[in-house]
C-alpha cells in the first residue's frame, strides 16, 4: 500500500497476469472490473420451477445491475430480459450506473408501491410463475404483487437464488475485498500504538472507522466492537466509555467497505503484560484460529473447518465458552453464504471467501477472538487480513 490506497502494480496489465501472483491489495481495481455484465444470464440458468424472479433485497439489486440506491425492485424474466423500478430520487444515479455496469436492463421511475407493483405485473404479463425473494419481502408487500398479478398467476416463494450466485467471487470482487482488508489492516497498525494511552473504547472504535475512512474505505462493514476486560465476554459487545487499563484483553472487530465489497477481522491485544490465565486462553484460541485457516482449501467440508478451529476449543474445557460459529462469507455483506458452523453443509469452493474466528467468552473475566479473512484458491486458501497477532502492545 502507498499513501493508504491500493498501489498500482507497475509492468504488463493484469489480464496478462495470473492474479495469484500479485499481492491483491495492490492491484488497482479499475484494472480487475467486475463481471456484473455476465450475471443475469447465470441466475437465469438457476431458473427452475419459475419463469421470473422479483429480485427485491438491495444487496442483490446491487450485484445483477450495479445499482447502489436504496430503494429499488429488479425483475428479471426467463428469456434474460430485465426491468429496473427505482424512484425519481434515483433516476439519473440508476442510468448511469447500470450503464457503466454493462447490464442492458430497462429503468422504469415508479412514485408509489403501488406503481411499482403494477409495473412489475406489466412487465411480465405473459409470465404464469413468478418467484418472490422469500427473504426480501414484508408479507404487505407480497400481498400487493398478489393483486397486481390477479389469480391466474402463481406468486412461488424463492430463497437464496441471486445469493448463491454471490458466494462464488469473481477475481475483481476479490480485489476489493482484498483492498478493504489492507485499508483496515493499515488502520489498525495505526490505532494499536494508541491503546495504550487510557482511551475508552468508544474512543478506539472512532479512532478505527476514522482511519479506514482516510485511507478510502467508503463506509465501515459494521459498527466496530471494542470490548475491554469483562466487556470481551460479549462477543458482540458496542463500546462504551470504559477505559482501557493496563493488563487487561481488548478485543477489537472491525471492517471496511471498498468499492461495495466488505472485510471483517478480529485481534485481541493487551496493553501491557496480562495475567498467565489471559496469556493461556489467548495462546489457545490463536492455536485453534491457525488451525481453522490451515483447513481452508477447495473441497473441504464445512463443518471439518468448524471443527478444526473448535475442538482444540473443547479439549481443553472450554466448548460452552465458544458460542458461535466459526466463520461466515464475506462479500457484498459482510455476512453471507457459506456460513461455517458446527450444522453446516457442503464443502468450499474455489472462489468462496470466509471468516475463520474461534473464541472464548468467559463472563466476569473477559473474552479472546482471533478472525482472518481466507480466498479460497484452487492451491488452498490466501488470507486477506495480515495484521499481525502479538498479543502485548
Amino acid at each position: 500500500m502507498t499513501g493508504g490506497r491500493p498501489a498500482h502494480v507497475p509492468g504488463a496489465p493484469l489480464d496478462t497476469v495470473p492474479l495469484d501472483t500479485v499481492p491483491l491489495d495492490t492491484v488497482p481495481l479499475d484494472t480487475v472490473p467486475l463481471d456484473t455484465a455476465g450475471r443475469l444470464p447465470r441466475l437465469v440458468e438457476r431458473f427452475d420451477e419459475i419463469d421470473a424472479l422479483v429480485v427485491t433485497r438491495l444487496p442483490n439489486i446491487r450485484y445483477l445491475t450495479g445499482f447502489t440506491g436504496s430503494a429499488g425492485t429488479l425483475v428479471v424474466d426467463a428469456d434474460g430480459g430485465s426491468l429496473l423500478c427505482t424512484d425519481g430520487r434515483y433516476a439519473e444515479q440508476s442510468r448511469r450506473q447500470v450503464e457503466d455496469a454493462g447490464v442492458g436492463t430497462q429503468i422504469e421511475i415508479a412514485v408509489t408501491v403501488a406503481e411499482t407493483h403494477a409495473a412489475v405485473a406489466n412487465h411480465l404479463s405473459d409470465r404464469r410463475r413468478v418467484g418472490l425473494e422469500a427473504h426480501g419481502l414484508t408479507w404487505a408487500a407480497q400481498r400487493g404483487y398478489a393483486e397486481a398479478f390477479g389469480p391466474d398467476r402463481d406468486l412461488v416463494a424463492t430463497e437464496g437464488l441471486v445469493e448463491a450466485l454471490r458466494r462464488r467471487k469473481d477475481p475483481g470482487e476479490i480485489a476489493r475485498i482484498a483492498a478493504a482488508c489492507a485499508i483496515a489492516d493499515e488502520a489498525f497498525g495505526v490505532v494499536r500504538e494508541r491503546l495504550g494511552d487510557g482511551f475508552t473504547e468508544r474512543e478506539i472504535a472512532l479512532d478505527l472507522e476514522f482511519e479506514m475512512r482516510r485511507r478510502g474505505a467508503t463506509a465501515v462493514s459494521f459498527d466496530p466492537i471494542v470490548a475491554s476486560g469483562p466487556n470481551g465476554a460479549m462477543p458482540h459487545a458496542r463500546p462504551s466509555d470504559r477505559t482501557v487499563r493496563h493488563g487487561e484483553l481488548v478485543v477489537c472487530d472491525f471492517g471496511c467497505i471498498v468499492d461495495g465489497y466488505c472485510s471483517d477481522m478480529t485481534r485481541t491485544v493487551s496493553v501491557g503484560p496480562p495475567d498467565q490465565r489471559s496469556r493461556d486462553l489467548y495462546t489457545l484460541v490463536a492455536s485453534a484460529q491457525a488451525a481453522g485457516a490451515a483447513a481452508v482449501a477447495p473441497g473441504v467440508d464445512l463443518i471439518a473447518v468448524d471443527a478444526a478451529a473448535r475442538t482444540p476449543i473443547v479439549d481443553a474445557g472450554y466448548g460452552e465458552q465458544f458460542s458461535h460459529g466459526t466463520g461466515h462469507g464475506v462479500g457484498i455483506e459482510v455476512h453471507e453464504a457459506p456460513r461455517v458452523a458446527r450444522t453446516s453443509s457442503g464443502t468450499l469452493q474455489v472462489g468462496d471467501v470466509i471468516t475463520v474466528e474461534p473464541g472464548v467468552y468467559l463472563p466476569g473475566i473477559g473474552g479472546v477472538r482471533v478472525e482472518d479473512t481466507l480466498a479460497v484458491t484452487e492451491e488452498g486458501a490466501d488470507t486477506l487480513t495480515n495484521s499481525p497477532k502479538e498479543l502485548i502492545l
